[in-house]
């Protein structure tokens, strides 16, 4: 348990961590101030005894409760506010801590781990942690820390019931210990269905069309249905481990509380203790049954508190790219690539690569699926890092660069665009978020995509759908051009951005293009014929080598795969359905 607190307490910043601080210590205060209702009530028991309640006892007593009560509420007050703003304030600026740390981490991180693993993590693991962490660890500590005062107190009047409390205190922490171990095992099960739970979600809504196309969605739902079960039994598996303890615990506790009475009893029969010391003692053993019961319901949270915040740490733990590099202006814009290699999972991807793209020219990358391609151009942005070799910007390498100051000179527009669900001048002015309206309408223009926003219900304002479910795929295109042309980067990455369009919004598209790239460095992946041939230069991957190299028409005289490319795509576009 105590391991587990440490853990959370590291966890929290400097500031966070002085609060909770705050909030233990005055739990000591607060537990002082709840054992003077002891002494309050030993000053009536007291005037009882005599036989001749005093005015003075009365006043005394209700003098001794009300500093007891209101000291307890004040106390309480703050160190609710203390908890909430540690807690809260914690798992907050952890989330942003996790999202700035995977912004400099290598792509091969995202390939390891699911979506649904890193979704869980950043929300329902931060979630449940900001929500019940700091409840539990104050709840658990002011527990033990009255448990202590009230130990303390007993002590002082009589030794004997000292060590009987001792002893219920042991065996307590002893079955508390067990309850730990047995979480230790059923709360990684719990965890793991949580993150498989909401990558079946992600996968089955994502994937929605495809599993409506292919008449799957019994199936499919049947997976996600699996991915709820293992959850609930998850849930209830760790629940139904943890009450058998928790049961136990509070056994124990309240043996304690009748151990403490019984023993108080009888040593004022025996004549060994005041009857005043006796009902002190028994009201003791209510206020320790008290404080450990309610520490018991929450300590077996401990271990998924302590699990949450390993898994956050997991993430934060993984080594970041070495980003600390300069502010750097590249005197051009020529990137040129040095004996390169790269290699995934010991998997060469990257074989040796040799290639100089000069300012201000159009390159473009063709070859087979699964060849290298946009692990090319990846490395050109440094979205890794090369095992050997060298990629250079304007002369400079690009691990010389501050990660922030690189980026400035790249933009990118994927086959695959994601619009965030936000207003679409919000989604344009995505990497200028002060940017004024008429930037953004301009930029809108030049990618020929503002007509189609004015027909929208709200024009500019108008909410798109997460990932742009609302627009068509040339439209989502579109924007994404709009938002890299409002960039204005001097180096131009486009990833297959025209494969997947269709004929009405290719004319479109291929305008926005032409505006995005005038005067730019353009890298290309492509497949389409006519978005090559005009190119300064084409590059021909295969197996992760440069096989091929040099303009269209060079190439066209060469017997490869470049001209195999073009000739079946030629036979492809000449293919008519007779009648």
């Amino acid at each position: 348990m105590f391991s587990a607190l440490k853990r959370f307490f590291r966890f929290c910043n400097q500031t966070d961590r002085r609060k909770l601080y705050q909030a233990i210590g005055l739990g000591v205060i607060k537990a002082i101030f709840a054992a003077l209702r002891i002494t309050a009530i030993a000053v009536i028991t007291k005037g009882i005894i005599e036989g001749e309640m005093k005015r003075e006892y009365i006043i005394a007593a209700l003098a001794i409760l009300g500093v007891s009560i209101l000291g307890q509420f004040c106390i309480s007050l703050k160190t609710t506010m203390l908890q909430c703003e540690a807690g809260y304030h914690s798992c907050c600026n952890k989330r942003i801590e996790i999202a700035e740390h995977m912004r400099y981490l290598p792509m091969g991180y995202f390939n390891d781990n699911s979506l649904g693993h890193i979704t869980s993590v950043t929300t329902n693991t931060m979630e449940a942690l900001a929500d019940i962490a700091t409840r539990v660890v104050m709840v658990t500590t002011q527990g033990i820390i009255t448990t202590l005062v009230i130990t303390g107190f007993v002590f002082a009047f009589d030794r004997r019931i000292g060590l009987i409390l001792l002893a219920g205190i042991g065996v307590y922490t002893a079955v508390n210990t067990a309850m730990q171990y047995k979480t230790r095992k059923g709360a990684p099960l719990q965890q793991k269905a949580n993150r498989a739970l909401v990558a079946a979600v992600i996968e089955f809504i994502q994937g929605i069309a495809e599993v409506k196309n292919y008449n799957l969605t019994k199936s499919r739902a049947k997976k996600l249905e699996q991915a709820i079960s293992a959850k609930q039994y998850g849930d209830t598996h760790l629940e139904f481990d943890v009450i058998p303890y928790i049961t136990l615990q509070e056994i124990v506790t309240k043996l304690t509380g009748v151990l403490m009475c019984a023993a108080s009893v009888y040593f004022y029969v025996q004549g060994s203790m005041q009857l005043l010391y006796c009902i002190m003692m028994t009201i003791s053993a209510f206020m320790i049954y008290e404080s450990l019961d309610v520490m018991a319901g929450f300590s077996a949270l401990i271990r998924s508190v302590s699990i949450c915040v390993d898994q956050a740490n997991e993430i934060l733990s993984i080594p970041e790219m070495d980003i600390e590099g300069e502010n750097i202006t590249p005197k051009n814009h020529d990137i040129e690539m040095k004996h390169v290699t790269f290699a995934y999972e010991n998997k060469t991807i990257i074989n040796g690569i040799d290639l100089k793209i000069p300012e201000k020219t159009t390159t473009a990358i063709v070859g087979p699926s699964g060849g290298g391609k946009t692990t090319l151009t990846s490395l050109m942005a440094r979205f890794w890092d090369v095992k050997s070799g060298a990629v250079t910007l304007g002369g400079r390498n690009v691990k010389d660069y501050s990660f922030d100051s690189l980026m400035q000179n790249f933009s990118f527009v994927f086959q695959k665009v994601y619009l965030f669900e936000d207003t679409v001048a919000n989604n344009i002015r995505f990497g200028e978020p002060d940017a004024p309206m008429e930037k953004v309408i301009n930029a809108a223009k030049k990618a020929c995509c503002h007509d189609f926003i004015m027909n929208l219900p709200d024009g500019y304002d108008t909410v798109i759908g997460e990932g742009g479910a609302s627009l068509s795929g040339g439209e989502k295109q579109r924007i994404s051009i709009a938002r890299a042309i409002m960039k204005d980067a001097p180096v131009i990455i486009l990833d297959e951005a025209t494969a997947n369009v269709d004929p009405e919004n290719e004319a479109e598209l291929t305008k926005a293009i032409e505006a995005l790239t005038k005067e730019k460095t353009i890298i290309m992946i492509a497949h389409r014929l006519k978005t090559v041939e005009h190119a300064d230069q084409i590059v021909v991957i295969d197996g992760g080598q440069i096989v091929q190299q040099g303009t269209h028409s060079e190439l066209m005289h060469t017997d490869g795969i470049y001209r195999s490319f073009v000739e079946s795509r030629r036979q492809a576009a000449s293919w008519k359905i007779s009648g």
